[in-house]
């Protein structure tokens, strides 16, 4: 993350919108070790994420009036949101087999190879107020992507443990996947005012400067793209599921009751 949080602009200097950004280093080889014991590992990180989520929560209420009232976040509140954000980000990263290295326990990691920019920028009050409304699709966008992952995501570790590594396609998909989640994040605790797009990776630009890394710009093969469609259909897939077997059950439950019933008259 980005040291400081002066006030900048929410466009380049060419006019186009700017999105948090993250810094992921090219796919590269894994010790196999770590990643067949990569979510043990990460055991205590979860915990550490889930208490660092719960406190964030409270903060982004604290941070949802302040902006209605400033038109912007608080830099006490914009920095532990953001940190707590990068935090997460890091430990998504790993657990998704991105990078090998392990995450520290700390806010500050200017030496970790997965990193996120975030700009502070003016934020406008309506889209604030009903900020809860405006995230509704990219926030059943994320659910579907980050369903679709977890129902495969096993085929991935073991690909990891045979090769030592993420081909290609499978890299950038789940990147993709990754930086979603972050900017919806982003986007919900009122760290940036642009809304959460990207889950296709980045449109070609031949004007574009040099890559800062692999994941910015992010550039989505024909695979990878289709990977990502695969995510979203399996978590489709499995909602409908989940919903039809919540369904079928209460109906049995129903129709138990009313046989008890039935039989005590």
């Amino acid at each position: 993350m980005t040291a400081g949080w002066e006030p900048r602009p929410s466009a380049d200097a060419e006019g186009v919108e700017w999105r948090p950004a993250l810094d992921v280093p090219p796919p590269g080889q894994q010790r196999r070790w770590t990643v067949f014991l990569r979510w043990l590992l990460l055991l205590p990180q979860f915990i550490v994420v889930a208490v660092l989520s719960i406190a964030a929560f409270f903060v982004t209420i604290a941070a949802w009036f302040s902006a209605l009232v400033l038109g912007r976040l608080p830099d006490p509140i914009a920095s532990f949101l953001g940190s707590v954000l990068a935090y997460q980000t890091r430990v998504s990263a790993s657990s998704a087999l991105l990078v090998d290295r392990y995450p520290p326990f700390s806010f500050d990691a200017p030496d970790y190879p997965v990193r996120i920019e975030l700009r502070a920028t003016p934020l406008n009050r309506l889209a604030v107020l009903f900020r809860l409304i405006l995230m509704i699709p990219a926030a059943i966008v994320n659910s579907l992507a980050q369903t679709g992952w977890f129902a495969i995501g096993w085929v991935f570790w073991l690909i990891g443990i045979v090769l030592g590594r993420l081909p290609e396609p499978v890299f950038g998909a789940t990147a993709a996947v990754v930086r979603y989640r972050m900017r919806l994040a982003a986007y919900a605790t009122m760290l940036t005012p642009v809304y959460p797009k990207g889950l296709l990776g980045d449109a070609p630009d031949t004007a574009a400067p040099s890559a800062y890394s692999a994941t910015r710009p992010l550039r989505l093969s024909t695979a990878a793209q289709v990977l990502v469609w695969l995510f979203l259909l399996l978590g489709l897939a499995s909602h409908l599921t989940s919903g039809t077997v919540d369904y079928d059950d209460a109906a049995d439950d129903r129709s138990g009751a009313g046989t008890v019933h039935e039989g005590r008259v």
